[in-house]
């Protein structure tokens, strides 16, 4: 008779080696920039920035920042569009979720802007996903 092996439930546990290095504001285009600053002057909540650029193809950039409510999601998508359309007339390639507002997406091209309610950035986690991005350093709000 065969012998029966035991299998361990068990999983293999990896570390993953993330780098500190930080991406520069400064060195960010100027409509990166912008959006990063519409996203303060309304009040977003825990702004992050990620350079994705040596890690993916289809962007270079993540903005994600929450809002308190629908009606904050919204404002803050509003500052986004119009600023960079008046400012520097870019206007997004899309818009996703502006009704729902639990989770709008602005997608410029080389960079989407994503902005949650609380529970949907909890729920989807893209900072978790997209861990060995490097972070863009964020300035403090004016």
């Amino acid at each position: 008779m065969e012998e029966l092996q035991e299998k361990s439930l068990q999983r293999e546990v990896k570390k993953f080696d993330i780098s500190a290095a930080q991406t520069p504001f400064g060195s960010l285009d100027p409509d990166v920039q912008l959006a990063i600053r519409c996203a303060q002057e309304k009040k977003g909540i825990d702004i992050k920035g990620l350079d994705l650029r040596e890690i993916a193809t289809f962007t270079e950039h993540f903005i994600i920042v929450t809002g308190s409510n629908q009606r904050q999601v919204q404002a803050i998508a509003d500052e986004i569009s119009e600023k960079l359309k008046k400012d520097l007339s870019v206007r997004p390639v899309r818009i996703e979720g502006y009704n729902t507002a639990e989770w709008v997406l602005l997608d410029y091209g080389d960079f989407i802007v994503h902005i949650f309610d609380k529970n949907a950035r909890d729920f989807y986690d893209l900072e978790r996903l997209w861990l060995d991005a490097k972070h863009i350093e964020i300035p403090a709000e004016n």
